[in-house]
């Protein structure tokens, strides 16, 4: 995974040129080959490896001899990116700017907030040589009626703060505080689409 920490890097990787090509990358390829395969001049499609390339989003495979000429096989330097919000700058959502809190418009900013901190701790484990440690915990529910979704809220609620209560050891100075983020929101049934393309 490659977060885009950059507006610099997030503009190239959002060109509509630029982004196709770097899909085109899932397996190694030169830039006369992929100027076929696009339908576009070698030199066009040279242009726009070399930003790609200064900007880290790509990086080179192998180099192989063609008569004459090295030719440079390039490929994608992560299997998918991410666009850390704080790249938006001031108009990075902010949890605490969002009074509604059992609003969507809160669950986006927090969800924003935990990209750009793990993006930042990721950073910093890996100039470290450490493992960043994380955990998550992904499932559905499907429930008969709001009535038992409702209870299951409660329930959860509760025993998420009876493990809090037990655990929290806010005097600790040596210990170390990590965040619990626990949303939800309807299925939208993407999962099934991504696999059956996939």
């Amino acid at each position: 995974m490659n977060v885009i920490d950059r507006a610099e890097t997030a503009a190239l990787l959002l060109n509509g040129e630029r982004k196709r090509l770097l899909e085109e990358l899932g397996e190694p390829e030169s830039a006369a080959g992929l100027a076929r395969r696009l339908g576009t001049s070698r030199q066009i499609v040279n242009y726009h490896l070399k930003e790609l390339e200064k900007a880290g989003l790509i990086r080179l495979s192998e180099e192989r001899r063609k008569g004459n000429c090295i030719e440079r096989v390039m490929e994608r330097a992560a299997v998918a990116y991410v666009i850390d919000p704080a790249v938006l700058g001031p108009l990075d959502a902010d949890p605490a700017a969002v009074a509604d809190k059992l609003s969507a418009a809160y669950l986006m900013a927090v969800a924003a907030r935990s990209i750009r901190d793990v993006s930042r701790l990721s950073r910093q484990a890996a100039e470290a040589r450490k493992i960043l440690p994380t955990l998550t915990l992904e499932t559905e529910v499907r429930f008969r009626n709001a009535g038992e979704r409702d209870a299951f809220v409660r329930e959860l609620t509760g025993c998420i703060a009876h493990l809090v209560e037990k655990y929290h050891a806010g005097a600790e100075r040596s210990g170390r505080s990590f965040r619990f983020v626990t949303t939800a929101y309807p299925a939208t049934g993407g999962k099934e689409k991504r696999d059956e393309r996939g």
